[in-house]
């Protein structure tokens, strides 16, 4: 049975029980705003626009007054001060005159024939047909603006800078916002509970954000300012401090001011640098999004305009984005095709991953003209293709081409004649510098192929540009880095001594080495024929000194005394009644001679060996040959009969190398009519 009474809560509910504990932000998003993750949902990019920037430059370049009204002709850009007299882009200097009586109109700089450098000129826009449009300027203090922003940002890899175009800049901002966080709230600094990355931040210890006079977009219609912030506000807010103190060092520093917007991508800071001009930053919170990006035309989103917005209209009816968020996902993949419907239904509702690619240096450059009225001859294009050489070499110096630090691969050449565009395009020689002829030269000889294919004029347009930009080589070095002169090669080479003091024998030749003949020692002594036993002394004696190896005089004196004494070395040439046997004896002596050979070290330093068999030091690298040597006596001693061994043994009074002779070979055929001579490489056989 119920009550009739109504309810009374014994303990009424505060205002603040209401307020969650929690944020919906997680320790994870917090992680990857410090790498400046696209696709943490606390990111913060800003976008800066320098306002009206060539009227600007042509302002603080004459030093005239803020609000001043200026026009640029050549470009027709117009300062806001004019434009509040109702001035527009490419209106007539009569109908501007009418509209702003005290209008300063100021030229451009240009490029004219024979010029070596762009210069203001006074009667440029009487000669435009002959003068060239120079941008130069404005790059030049592009480039100042650019580089006083990244003196006041944090050095890299913090610092995140594109440079858009000539007056635009992205800045992501996430990693520094991050640090900032830390410091301001300490209590984010922790790990996680339960070192659980997905459990929740607590909620910002403040209720009210001063924005400082930004301007805000107003909130989506479910949001209310009532609702306490969250850290993508807080962040929303640091980024805006951050941005405010870039463009106030830009005024302060250069007298430029600049608009900026400051968003969670790249797409909705573009948009909102624009909201609010001049020298204002529109700030685009998370929670506006969908109220900020209803008011466009998606015309106006980049990367949807031309073509594919085209497209989107003649199949939707519509260019707002309001309308088209009514579009189901299903639909526009059906019109659109699958990726492109994907990405036009991300891109209108805020939807962007796009990085902030730090990388600000150029990757071409082009110099064109526009000829009107048209040129009609080979000369008159060549004297604009002096003209194109020049500027875009000018700007090469600029970029470090001088100093190797960057250099362009290839030339392009567009030529347009009627409706018609043809490109030719060469290489850049890479083994000579890059010089204002160069690039001439190589622009002449590509207008030739174009005029070589026919239908060159008249021309309405010319282009001349280079690309294709690589790093010079770093650390490289001159070959005369490498040789050393005078007292210094003196102290080196006093310097290459070996460890025992010896001073070292580099580019000096070896005492007492002998002279390589054509052919080796164990050739020469195969290749001798027929001397008699009596007169074969001499020169036997005189081919043993060509095979003997020579003592080292530097060797040790008393070295002999401490090895032992080989044994005869008749005994070991004793010749063998056989050859089988003489070849057996072969294997027995090199086994000898490799294990007779025992090394030893001369007082030069170097590593020798010493010959029982001969008794003798040798250097280590005529071991080889020298047991070669050993082989082919062996060989002979063993071929030879033994009455001519006996009495060829006797006669010597030490070792040396038997010669094959046609006496010796008469003896043997008379012994043997059937016993051929051995060839080289062959062996006899013993059977029975």
């Amino acid at each position: 049975m119920s009550s009739s009474q109504p309810f009374i809560p014994s303990s009424p509910i505060s205002p603040s029980a209401g307020r969650p504990s929690k944020s919906r932000f997680t320790f994870k998003h917090l992680s990857q705003l410090a790498l400046s993750s696209t696709s943490s949902p606390l990111r913060v990019i800003a976008h800066i626009d320098l306002d009206a920037f060539y009227a600007q430059c042509e302002g603080v370049r004459l030093g005239i007054a803020e609000d001043q009204p200026l026009a640029v002709q050549g470009l027709i850009a117009i300062n806001y001060p004019a434009r509040k007299y109702g001035l527009t882009r490419h209106i007539t200097i009569t109908e501007a005159k009418k509209l702003c009586p005290n209008l300063i109109m100021q030229h451009v700089a240009t490029w004219r024939e024979g010029d070596t450098k762009w210069a203001y000129h006074e009667d440029a826009f009487a000669h435009i047909a002959t003068h060239k449009v120079s941008l130069d300027p404005y790059r030049l203090e592009s480039r100042r603006i650019l580089a006083c922003i990244k003196d006041v940002l944090p050095a890299p890899p913090v610092q995140r800078v594109e440079k858009a175009s000539v007056d635009e800049v992205f800045l992501d901002l996430s990693a520094q916002i991050h640090a900032i966080l830390l410091e301001r709230y300490p209590q984010l600094s922790g790990p996680p509970p339960y070192d659980d990355p997905t459990e929740c931040l607590p909620r910002p210890p403040t209720t009210a954000l001063d924005w400082n006079t930004d301007a805000l977009v107003d909130l989506d219609t479910d949001e209310t300012e009532d609702d306490d912030p969250d850290w993508d506000d807080v962040t929303m807010l640091i980024g805006s401090e951050i941005v405010r103190s870039v463009r106030a060092a830009i005024l302060d520093r250069l007298k430029y001011t600049c608009s900026a917007g400051i968003a969670r991508n790249k797409m909705i800071a573009k948009l909102g640098s624009g909201h609010k001009k001049p020298n204002q930053q529109t700030i685009v919170r998370n929670r506006a999004v969908q109220q900020f990006m209803g008011g466009f035309k998606f015309t106006k989103i980049r990367n949807l305009g031309g073509k594919l917005g085209e497209d989107v209209v003649s199949k939707f009816g519509t260019e707002q984005v309001k309308e088209l968020l009514d579009v189901s996902l299903g639909q526009l993949k059906s019109k659109l095709g699958d990726g492109t419907g994907s990405w036009v239904y991300e891109i209108i509702r805020g939807e962007d991953t796009s990085e902030v690619n730090s990388r600000t240096q150029i990757k071409s450059m082009l110099s064109a003209k526009s000829f009107r009225p048209t040129i009609n001859s080979y000369e008159q294009a060549v004297r604009w293709l002096r003209i194109f050489a020049a500027d875009i070499f000018a700007r090469l110096v600029e970029e470090g081409v001088l100093e190797n630090k960057r250099r362009p691969k290839t030339v392009n050449l567009h030529h347009r004649q009627g409706g018609q565009m043809r490109s030719r395009q060469a290489p850049i020689p890479s083994g000579r510098p890059i010089d204002e002829t160069v690039l001439f030269d190589i622009a002449k000889n590509l207008l030739g192929q174009v005029i070589v294919d026919g239908r060159a004029w008249p021309c309405a347009n010319l282009q001349l540009s280079v690309g294709g930009f690589e790093e010079g080589p770093t650390g490289n070095r001159g070959i005369g880095c490498f040789l050393v002169h005078g007292d210094e090669a003196k102290a080196v080479k006093h310097s290459l001594r070996d460890s025992d003091g010896h001073a070292s024998d580099y580019g000096e030749p070896r005492p007492g080495k002998r002279p390589k003949s054509e052919r080796g020692a164990i050739q020469r002594f195969l290749s001798r024929q027929g001397t008699s036993h009596g007169d074969s002394d001499e020169e036997n004696s005189s081919t043993y000194s060509d095979l003997e190896p020579r003592k080292d005089s530097s060797s040790p004196s008393n070295l002999s005394g401490n090895l032992p004494r080989p044994e005869s070395h008749e005994n070991a040439l004793m010749p063998s009644t056989s050859c089988n046997e003489g070849f057996a004896r072969h294997d027995a002596t090199v086994n000898k001679l490799s294990h007779n050979a025992t090394h030893t070290t001369t007082g030069r330093g170097a590593i020798d060996y010493y010959c029982e068999d001969c008794d003798k030091v040798l250097p280590s690298g005529a071991k080889s040959e020298h047991q070669d040597w050993h082989f082919a006596e062996s060989i002979a001693a063993a071929e030879m009969p033994d009455a001519s061994r006996g009495t060829t043994t006797a006669s010597q009074s030490k070792p040396r190398a038997p010669v094959a002779s046609k006496k010796l070979g008469a003896s043997r055929s008379n012994t043997s009519q059937t016993q051929r001579r051995m060839e080289k490489g062959q062996s006899r056989l013993a059977f029975g």
